[in-house]
């Protein structure tokens, strides 16, 4: 018979599934679900919408319809996003790679260093080309970095104001995105046209400009940014990194933060997403940057490491307190844009930018008088009364979209992939014929840059094909992702991303559409769009889905701001207070604080849930003030928690909303639904639940799912002034859609469940042969947790000095990722195997657990000094083994803890333990200097 898809999917099979639940105690899965989860919240009416599960070349044929349906026009629209021409080697290699796509966030740098090194690239790319000091390891795209870029303006500036001035000829995308953040935050937006008529009068804590603007206008604002400054303003600047090859950047120009998106280097554009954006500021502010940042650091030997600096700014630590709610990064197409500028180099960089800008010029020069701007880079603004739309249709029947500005007014913007039949086209729909003695003279030189850049090795070393696949498979051998091993993370959900889920996506059907494309020409993806929000909204139980939020945390962001409002429309302007558990994620509680609510902590209970006497006292303390509370089910420990009806009711009763964090759906789908057991709202991670893959930290997708009542304050289009939009665009991470569409299409209802149910027996099992090694925390009723268990290594480490980092950092001499550490309780580790990983697997990550604690013991028992072990020194390299040993360990334990003729292949880590305190006190975030490659 064949096999299904669900059937490759799901790891353990029917044999290796009994045993499981033998161990578990149950007979089968059926009476997994009755024992482990709550009466009250089973549901078993959930996914009827959903179609019959299909085979994988069913749904890819599928999928190929849908494309087709798509209309790949020349998009020469601009506002941000470019068509770009990804070389095949990054396609083949990166892109369509498990070693990157399947990786996790480098928080266990030892075995990151390839995507850390990557990012290193990235954030050394950025800074050179905006002419900043530092930047981040990428934003999720240009308008949110744009408002990431105004929060941080308004903590840093020294101004009391709470006015921003932006210039009017910022993306209107970026515009709605700064409205949307500013609101709750009390910050005014006073728009001016800055070049034309410099500053408005009044005081403002910082402007916001754009190089070159939404016209193609390109300005030197240094004046301007020196206005501001003596005024007491800081000054955040938009720059398209390709423009800043040819033009002085912002930074140069006086700017103290530079925002933007690398898409154009590489990244299709795809319907809107996903793409990297980046931030990047000043030394003096490199310490109030939201988002990650990769600094360089040393192990244990002296070397030089990688790892992520300043960890102490995430979510998990901070909570409320926290600058940003950003968790999820953009680290794939960052590291794509990355190694675009490394093929590229500075030169080829240079002329890439020299042929767009010339294909601008031959348009402006075929077009005359009616041309606005005299200074530009790829965008012209051709001024033709009443004629705006007469031309933009004849440039359509040419297969060309330009941007209808208004009546009067059509943009052209040109990029990597316009041709000079392009240029004659556009030409051509205008009514005028190209002149080929056309006088270019009268518009304005634009190569003002005169300092160097991108002079590192890591972009003039690998300019041929031969070097660049050496290098990224060099990359890759130092990092662990799926493809080599079960990643045991809890609260992250690291499922197989099945290849053919992941094939559509790079599809010219998929890839190359723009997101303001004419809606004729995307009717395939707006079927698909369809299908996944109504599919969500089944598995869910809810009435209404937006897939615009680009990461979970957004997600959170649009749900929050939809309670908001809800609340304001009603006259409940008082309601301000979001009550979050102790347990929560720390995403909650800055999410809360972003959209003005005032954080109040629940208590939780000895074994984990939520303490309903405290919620009951702070809800009377708080009733008048009550907007919602937040929870998360299954909890963030890890347990279904059996009064979660209760809780519901007893908030809605004080005139509150529920909101349902999404983030441990892969233990309800087919089970239980949030917006039928009292939820009003929840996020969905599509990189969790629906194996959209983590690409090492990012992309992200974070849908938000509504009641009826919440329905029409869902974020809308970004294009729109007042639309709340919570993205750049208006159907966020697009090209990556396909994933969670072919996931659920061949999955089917009867797979969806059976997937549930196996995370949960696989978590079960773990749970129960383990816990006589390291007690297993939180347990709901009947003994069972959910799909995942937190191993609780609290008092192991007080009676032998070992600590969840030693276990972490041990686990990757035995061939393994660790499970996350201490979250959502300090010196604990949350394991969750997924449904995806067969039994043999999941025994191999047991069986190194146990010899792991036999390792332990004997530090225990003084075999081992605690500060002289196979944990302590763990993990171990080859080089370590090279020259004199001085461990009371042998060679053979460090390397191979479990015998030669172990059957699991060895995992190398390239460094030893990294000392991060070193590299946050030494923060260096840029590629170190060729001096210290000869050194």
């Amino acid at each position: 018979m064949t096999r299904s898809f669900a059937d490759r999917h799901i790891g353990p099979d029917d044999t290796e599934l009994t045993r499981i639940l033998d161990v578990i105690g149950v007979d089968s899965l059926d009476a997994l679900a009755t024992a482990a989860l709550p009466a009250t919240i089973l549901d078993g009416s959930g996914l009827s919408a959903l179609p019959p599960a299909a085979s994988e070349h069913e749904v890819l044929g599928a999928l190929a319809e849908l494309a087709a349906a798509n209309t790949v026009a020349t998009s020469m629209i601009g506002l941000g996003y470019y068509d770009t021409l990804t070389p095949p080697v990054l396609v083949r290699n990166l892109l369509e790679n498990p070693a990157w796509y399947t990786a996790y966030t480098p928080y266990q740098p030892e075995i990151s260093q390839g995507r850390l090194e990557a990012l290193l690239n990235f954030q050394t790319m950025v800074a050179d080309l905006s002419g900043m000091d530092v930047a981040n390891a990428s934003m999720l795209d240009e308008a949110t970095a744009a408002a990431e870029a105004m929060t941080l303006l308004h903590r840093a500036s020294k101004s009391k104001s709470s006015r921003l001035v932006i210039d009017t000829d910022l993306f209107p995308q970026t515009k709605t995105l700064l409205a949307t953040r500013a609101e709750p935050l009390g910050i005014e937006l006073v728009e001016a046209d800055l070049a034309a008529n410099g500053l408005p009068d009044g005081d403002f804590f910082g402007l916001i400009a754009q190089t070159p603007g939404a016209s193609g206008r390109v300005v030197d604002w240094t004046e301007v940014f020196a206005a501001a400054h003596e005024r007491g303003g800081l000054v955040a600047a938009g720059v398209d990194l390709l423009a800043a090859t040819l033009v002085t950047p912002p930074g140069e120009q006086g700017a103290d933060v530079c925002f933007g998106t690398t898409q154009r280097f590489g990244v299709p554009m795809g319907f809107g997403g996903p793409h990297a954006g980046y931030l990047a500021v000043r030394q003096a502010l490199a310490r109030q940057l939201p988002g990650r940042l990769v600094g360089v650091s040393v192990d244990a030997d002296g070397a030089r490491a990688y790892r992520l600096a300043l960890q102490t700014r995430e979510q998990h630590i901070r909570r409320e307190k926290a600058t940003s709610n950003i968790c999820t990064a953009q680290v794939l197409l960052a590291i794509v844009a990355a190694m675009y500028a490394s093929y590229h180099g500075a030169n080829g960089l240079r002329a890439i930018a020299r042929g767009v800008h010339e294909h601008a010029v031959a348009i402006a020069a075929g077009l005359g008088a009616a041309v606005v701007h005299d200074t530009f880079f790829d965008t012209v603004l051709a001024n033709v009364p009443g004629g705006a739309e007469a031309v933009v249709a004849k440039a359509k029947s040419r297969g060309i979209n330009l941007r209808l500005v208004d009546a009067d007014h059509v943009a052209i913007a040109c990029d990597e992939a316009t041709t000079p039949d392009h240029v004659a086209a556009v030409i051509e729909s205008f009514g005028t014929a190209i002149d080929p003695d056309a006088d270019t003279a009268t518009f304005s030189p634009i190569e003002t840059r005169t300092s160097d850049y991108l002079t590192h090795p890591a972009f003039t070393r690998y300019h041929t094909e031969t070097a660049m696949l050496r290098y990224l498979r060099a990359l890759s051998d130092k990092d662990i992702a799926l493809d080599r091993s079960m990643i045991p993370l809890g609260s992250c959900t690291m499922k197989l991303n099945a290849t053919a889920e992941m094939e559509a996506i790079t599809w010219p059907g998929f890839a190359r559409l723009h997101p303001y494309a004419p809606v004729d020409d995307v009717a395939g993806s707006l079927r698909l769009i369809a299908d996944l929000e109504s599919w969500l909204a089944d598995i869910t139980g809810y009435d209404a889905v937006s897939l615009q939020p680009n990461a979970g945390s957004q997600g959170e962001y649009a749900g929050l701001l939809a309670i908001r409002r809800y609340h304001l429309d009603r006259g409940d302007t008082h309601r301000d207070t979001c009550l979050i558990p102790s347990s929560a994620h720390g995403t909650n509680a800055a999410s809360a604080a972003m959209v003005g609510m005032r954080v109040e902590v629940v208590k939780c209970r000895d074994n984990g849930d939520v303490d309903l006497d405290d919620l009951r006292a702070k809800i009377a303390d708080h009733a008048d003030r009550l907007a919602c509370i937040m929870i998360t089910y299954p909890s963030t420990h890890g347990v279904y928690e059996h009064e979660v009806a209760e809780l519901c009711a007893l908030v809605h009763d004080a005139g509150g909303q529920v909101y349902v964090d999404g983030a441990n759906l892969n233990a309800l789908v087919g089970l239980a639904r949030p917006g039928r057991f009292g939820g009003d709202v929840s996020h969905l991670n599509l990189h969790k639940t629906f194996c959209i893959p983590h690409g090492g930290g990012g992309p992200g997708v974070g849908p938000v799912a509504v009641r009826s009542h919440l329905a029409q304050y869902l974020p809308g289009d970004p294009l729109e002034a007042g639309s709340h939009a919570v993205s750049a665009a208006k159907y966020g991470s697009a090209s990556i859609l396909p994933i969670t569409w072919a996931y659920i299409r061949m999955m089917g209802a009867a797979g969806l469940r059976d997937a549930t149910l196996t995370a949960i027996a696989s978590a079960n099992y773990i749970a129960r042969r383990l816990d006589e090694y390291f007690p297993v925390l939180y347990t709901g009723e009947n003994g069972m947790v959910a799909h995942e268990c937190i191993l609780d290594l609290r008092e192991i480490t007080k009676q032998t000095g070992v600590t969840v980092d030693d276990v972490a950092k041990r686990l990757a001499d035995y061939g393994f990722h660790a499970p996350t550490m201490s979250f959502p309780v300090a010196g604990t580790l949350m394991v969750e195997p997924t449904e995806s990983e067969n039994l043999e697997e999941i025994d191999e990550f047991i069986d190194a657990m146990i010899a792991i604690r036999g390792e332990i013991d004997q530090v225990g028992a003084g075999v081992w000094p605690v500060t002289d072990n196979p944990l302590r020194g763990a993990p171990h390299t080859a080089a370590s083994l090279v020259g004199e040993w001085d461990h009371p360990y042998s060679r053979e334990t460090a390397v191979y803890p479990r015998g030669l003729g172990h059957s699991r292949a060895k995992v190398w880590p390239s460094v030893r333990r990294i000392d991060g305190a070193f590299g946050d006190r030494n923060l260096v975030c840029s590629c170190p200097p060729l001096e210290a490659y000869e050194s």
